[in-house]
């Protein structure tokens, strides 16, 4: 690695119906890459009936918890497991999800947006929506939404903050209506206090790119908007996945410091690149190269 491990804050279990992995598996695998700290944030619940097939049942809750609690227990000497949720911002169900997140003492809460309206346009089996729709409108109403969920006083870290890319739609270049509507997006973050997630998911996913653009991560450090690492991991072998590419990002545009939370009080860690030895052997392999 280029750098220093730091926190993973977006990890799933199956719990979430899309995920493989015990929780003490996705923390094996980040005590391997020599991570200190992590974050589990399974899909939550929702309230008022909406469910569907990718986040845990409300009864699950009670499970979810004990089992990153015996983790965080078990090894608390070796790796700092944080708890957390992956909640949906959908209008109109904030007050169920207020209650919701009053049900236990969270370090973190990452707030997303999955949905706009009834669509849950990162769905694979969406996909035919987009062919219905103005892909301009459509950037520019989930800006509007992920700006609503930050100012909402409900969460942490925006996750995925341009999710809306995932299957390679784009708005016509220099759209000024897009543009706009990051801008607010990311006013509405810094009013609210909140850190941005910077998430390699996308590295896995059609698009090919991290979340968000490098735009709105430049747009976010001149702002002085925080930010937060995830992997968005749906199995062990996803833990700090593109992290080096990540934080090589972030420094690229004057931020040398990550989030890190705990009884969701965040603090900062330092961006600390990794001192690398080489043997002589080593080097006598370059020359010979």
């Amino acid at each position: 690695m280029i750098y220093q491990p730091v926190p993973d804050y977006h990890m799933h279990t199956p719990r979430c119906h899309h995920a493989s992995g015990t929780v003490r598996e996705f923390a094996q695998a980040a005590m391997a890459l020599g991570m200190k700290e992590i974050g589990m944030s399974d899909h939550s619940p929702m309230p008022n009936g909406y469910m569907d097939d990718w986040r845990m049942d409300p009864a699950e809750l009670h499970s979810y918890l004990t089992e990153v609690e015996k983790v965080r227990d078990t090894l608390a000497r070796k790796l700092c497991v944080r708890i957390g949720l992956e909640a949906d911002f959908r209008l109109g169900s904030e007050a169920g999800l207020k209650r919701l997140l009053k049900l236990y003492d969270w370090d973190f809460i990452i707030g997303s947006v999955h949905y706009i309206g009834d669509w849950d346009f990162d769905n694979p089996s969406k996909l035919s929506q987009w062919d219905k729709v103005g892909v301009e409108e459509v950037y520019c109403a989930y800006f509007d939404l992920v700006g609503k969920s930050a100012v909402s006083g409900m969460f942490d870290i925006i996750g995925h903050p341009d999710l809306i890319k995932k299957f390679g739609h784009r708005p016509p270049d220099g759209s000024k209506r897009v543009l706009q509507a990051e801008e607010a997006m990311l006013q509405a973050v810094k009013k609210s206090g909140c850190a941005l997630e910077i998430s390699s998911a996308g590295l896995r996913k059609p698009v090919g790119e991290i979340y968000p653009h490098p735009r709105i991560v430049a747009r976010a450090a001149e702002l002085g908007i925080p930010f937060a690492y995830g992997s968005d991991a749906h199995g062990p072998d996803a833990v700090g996945h593109g992290m080096d590419e990540c934080l090589s990002l972030l420094e690229s545009c004057g931020v040398h410091e990550v989030c890190v939370f705990k009884g969701r009080k965040r603090s900062m860690q330092p961006i600390v690149r990794a001192k690398v030895k080489q043997s002589r052997v080593s080097h006598a392999k370059d020359r010979q190269a």
